[in-house]
């Protein structure tokens, strides 16, 4: 590449490197416009009088970038008046300047691909609609693999992609170079060509929508900064201005990178957890042979830099291994300002730019760009109303894709806002997904050092976040981390996945990354294996633990309303039920245990912790002789799977554990070792028999150290997550947040007989569910096991898998697991009859019993058997015949 007047051609990357930067003493620095020019302003003149704030607002929206304005769109296209957006400067300048303008559908889970493919759709009808040029070009976009690895990646994306309508095709190297001529394609292996992501200019998209709110009645104020959020009683009433105060019923925190501090800030502190990090991109002056605005947007992912075409040249960033996190303390809109090029801090990604496009070391630089981005602990998005306050709504987050997603996710979150939740499934996206314990500045800037290069990194299925750990552990966490425990991370709780004999190599396990069958595998068949004929104990710690008191029955009342289940049942029995919402869905899936007559232990999965306790004290009643407490700090749950589990829990305790004295789903508080008060349960998430220990967290290391020292005569072991989601999955057990959701329904996945229509209570979801019995339900889930798949040398399936039955796709898996007793894959998931775009069909068993079905695997497709029920007794009937079949041809010769 070229700076002012000489040639980079034949240089070294040092060089060239130290040439660009000696290049500014010569005038070759611009102004920080980026790509698209200065702010286009609503205003006539910049010194145009403000406008007066309005006294009071229905909902008032901090922050005029593009998620702002997207947000205020959609709502005034819902009916919503009253409506006041406030930027701390102008519209459109912080981070909505100066990103990229790329709009693609290639993301890591389903939602953000759909929100992506409505901004896209969204982005091309807005200059027709508002008369606002936005430069929108579909370009189409080229996904690079180097490797196997990530080919393999894409191919499971474009199985995804279809699954949703957006087409996309697996293409060889060499029709790469036709779609794109200046591509180096002398390491790929194959690419994914998706020929409807496009380009646009972020700010003309932000003035677009800005101008479309302000027809519907939205009143837009610039350089007007939110101080604070005044609250009430849990609710929102207003916010404090620089300018005076407005009173509003809601509020929208879209204050992109200052979103943090602006959540800090309120009166009751709202934990928004991002941070912002540098990000680099390059402009060039105009190739030789000017590339043409309609030339496809690459993403060499491998190189870690994606490549655009921009004024006849090309706009290159990336994210590189090393970001550089940002203070945004202040919220001053002059930090962006000030954000200085770093070329030793580029050169990598300047490198790999030279490496896939050679033809681009004549081209003269234009401009380094530096500008900043916010990223989440997880890199998705932040989306939803904040637990604790009712009427604050948050949109933030974007990980670097905020034109791609703001569309589709100011759609949702209006949506949202109105009708109590979107069209679609966000929980990946739901902010209470975090809890307060995510907040740390500390964990968020270490964190987020991370998260930007894991944006292009190859993430194989059940890989962990590295930073950040040992946040939240059990009591055992030592004991079991000296006995080989390899640990992943849920919610910031350590979990153990499996555990690692003495003897294997721990560094090989730990580096395993792969699509295939991973080297854990033998590992957690012995687990299972002793589950199944022995007894082993998993630390299950970090399950969400409620204790829900009254004095009178205000409990028992208000978990009939929340449940769908029969609460009012014999104290110590155990309810598994749902949590429904008006539609139906689940909103949490949990185990009640009834204590005493006014007093119920509530468990939860881990990651429902924030949500289960926002959904309960949304409709509990401000009665001071009804209280919620999240006891899951408080005990340590150990659970003993296994037929020898009794013979256990019989020695520690010298009470009879069979089940004529202690039946299925029962608890009782007894003594386990020289420990009192252990409250044991009848009942261990699999389908197979043991106990549940919730055990005071001061006796949880005796209590293990008992377990573990009686249980060496049964054979007793450790296991992990691991061995449990294969044994909870071939037993058909499904699990929320994997196969259950807010718009799963019972009737829907078989639960049914966890429904008491009738026990004299008007549970939410009711009326719903009793249409649906009475119209049929439209979708089921279904239990598949595969055939003819060779888990040695095929592809795994982990989740996300389409299903087609009869040759048409009817639907996607949503978890899958190798069963070590069935010897074979087993999928979870839901289908639906294909409709071509008409009215839903009602779904029956024979429907389900009477197809041929296949499992597509990144493009393979696999033949697979659908039930309604678990294959265990068949497949143990078939085995036994077979092992009899061999014992007398042995016997024979």
């Amino acid at each position: 590449m070229r700076g002012c007047v000489w040639s980079s051609r034949a240089l070294s990357p040092g060089l060239l490197l130290r040439l660009l930067r000696d290049a500014r003493c010569c005038g070759h620095r611009l102004d920080r416009q980026g790509p698209w020019g200065s702010v286009r302003l609503l205003a006539t003149a910049q010194d145009t009088q403000p406008v007066p704030l309005p006294s009071q607002a229905r909902v008032v929206i901090c922050g005029g970038g593009i998620v702002g304005t997207s947000v205020a769109y959609h709502l005034a296209k819902l009916g919503w008046t009253e409506i006041v957006l406030l930027e701390q400067g102008r519209l459109g300048a912080g981070t909505t300047r100066l990103c990229a303008g790329i709009i693609s559908v290639a993301k890591p889970i389903s939602i953000e691909s759909q929100m992506a493919d409505y901004s896209n759709a969204l982005y091309e009808r807005l200059e027709e609609e508002t008369g606002v040029k936005t430069a929108f070009v579909r370009t189409g976009s080229l996904c690079l693999a180097q490797n196997q690895d990530r080919f393999l990646s894409l191919k499971r994306l474009a199985s995804r992609l279809r699954v949703l309508g957006i087409a996309c095709n697996v293409i060889k190297p060499k029709e790469v170079v036709k779609l794109h001529p200046l591509v180096n394609i002398h390491d790929l292996v194959g690419a994914l060509h998706l020929p409807g992501d496009a380009m646009a200019s972020p700010p003309d998209i932000n003035h677009a929508l800005a101008v479309a709110a302000a027809r519907h009645g939205v009143q837009i104020h610039e350089r007007t900064s939110v101080n604070h959020v005044l609250m009430e009683k849990g609710h929102v009433t207003g916010v404090e201005t620089d300018r005076g105060p407005i009173e509003c019923e809601y509020f929208v925190n879209c204050a992109g990178q200052w979103a943090y501090e602006l959540g800090q800030s309120s009166e009751v502190k709202v934990s928004v957890p991002l941070h912002g990090c540098e990000h680099f991109y390059l402009l060039t002056k105009p190739h030789h042979q000017p590339l043409h605005p309609n030339t496809p947007v690459v993403m060499d992912m491998d190189g870690r830099i994606y490549v655009r075409a921009w004024q006849g040249g090309i706009l290159s960033g990336g994210f590189e291994k090393n970001p550089k996190p940002i203070f945004t303390e202040g919220r001053n809109q002059l930090e962006i300002q000030n954000m200085q090029e770093d070329w030793d801090h580029f050169e990598p990604m300047l490198n790999a730019l030279l490496r896939r496009m050679p033809s681009l070391d004549s081209c003269e630089i234009h401009q380094l760009v530096n500008c900043p981005e916010s990223f989440t602990p997880d890199m998705r998005c932040l989306m939803g109303e904040t637990p604790g306050v009712h009427g604050y709504f948050v949109l933030a987050g974007m990980n670097s894709s905020g034109l791609s997603f703001a569309g589709g996710a100011g759609k949702y979150l209006a949506e949202w806002m109105t009708y109590g939740y979107p069209t679609a499934n966000v929980w990946p996206l739901d902010i209470k997904r975090f809890g307060n314990l995510q907040s740390s500045r500390t964990f968020l800037r270490h964190r987020v050092m991370e998260v930007m290069p894991l944006l292009y990194e190859l993430k194989v299925p059940r890989w962990d976040f590295q930073t950040g750990r040992q946040l939240r552990t059990s009591p055992l966490y030592d004991r079991l981390d000296t006995q080989g425990a390899r640990w992943m991370e849920k919610h910031g709780f350590e979990r153990a996945k499996y555990f690692v004999p003495a003897g294997k190599d721990l560094l090989a396990l730990d580096q395993s990354k792969t699509f295939y069958k991973p080297d854990w595998f033998d590992i957690v068949g012995a687990e299972v294996k002793c589950c199944k004929e022995a007894v082993c104990v998993i630390d299950m710690s970090s399950f969400t633990k409620f204790e829900l008191t009254s004095t009178g029955d205000q409990a028992l009342e208000l978990l009939q309303r929340l449940c769908a289940n029969d609460l009012d049942v014999p104290v110590g029995h155990i309810v598994h039920t749902g949590m429904l919402n008006e539609r139906g869905g689940y909103e949490n899936d949990c185990s009640v245990v009834r204590l005493s007559k006014n007093s119920f232990f509530i468990i939860s999965p881990t990651d429902q912790q924030v949500h289960c306790w926002s959904w309960i004290k949304r409709y509990m009643p401000s009665d001071p002789q009804l209280h919620l407490e999240d006891v899951s700090w408080k005990y340590t749950a150990l659970n003993l799977i296994g037929p020898r589990a009794m013979d256990v829990l019989s020695e520690l305790s010298y009470v009879s554990m069979t089940p004529e004295h202690f039946p299925t789903l029962f608890c009782k508080e007894m003594s386990v070792g020289y420990a009192n008060g252990i409250r044991v349960m009848s009942m261990t998430h699999t389908g197979e028999p043991g106990f549940m220990l919730y055990i005071p967290i001061e006796y949880a290391l005796h209590v293990y150290n008992e377990v573990m020292s009686v249980g060496q005569k049964y054979g007793i072991r450790n296991a992990g997550y691991y061995a449990l989601r294969s044994l909870r999955i071939e037993k058909f057990f499904a699990f929320w947040g994997q196969d259950l959701d807010s718009f799963t329904t019972p009737l829907e996945c078989g639960r049914e007989f966890r429904v008491k229509f009738d026990k004299g209570t008007d549970f939410l979801g009711r009326q719903a569910l009793m249409q649906q019995r009475q119209e049929g339900i439209t979708r089921r889930f279904v239990m598949l096991v595969l055939e003819d798949h060779d888990a040695e040398l095929d592809l795994w399936p982990w989740w996300g898998e389409p299903i087609y039955r009869n040759g048409q796709l009817v639907g996607v898996t949503t978890s899958s697991a190798y069963s070590y007793t069935l010897e074979r894959h087993v999928c979870l998931g839901f289908v639906s009859p294909a409709t071509a775009g008409q009215n839903p069909t009602v779904i029956t068993p024979d429907f389900i019993n009477r197809g041929d079905y296949e499992v597509d695997i990144a493009g393979q497709r696999y033949p697979a058997k659908a039930k309604l029920y678990p294959f265990s007794s068949l497949f143990a009937q078939q085995r036994r015949r077979k092992d009899d079949m061999e014992l007398s041809n042995f016997q024979g010769k």
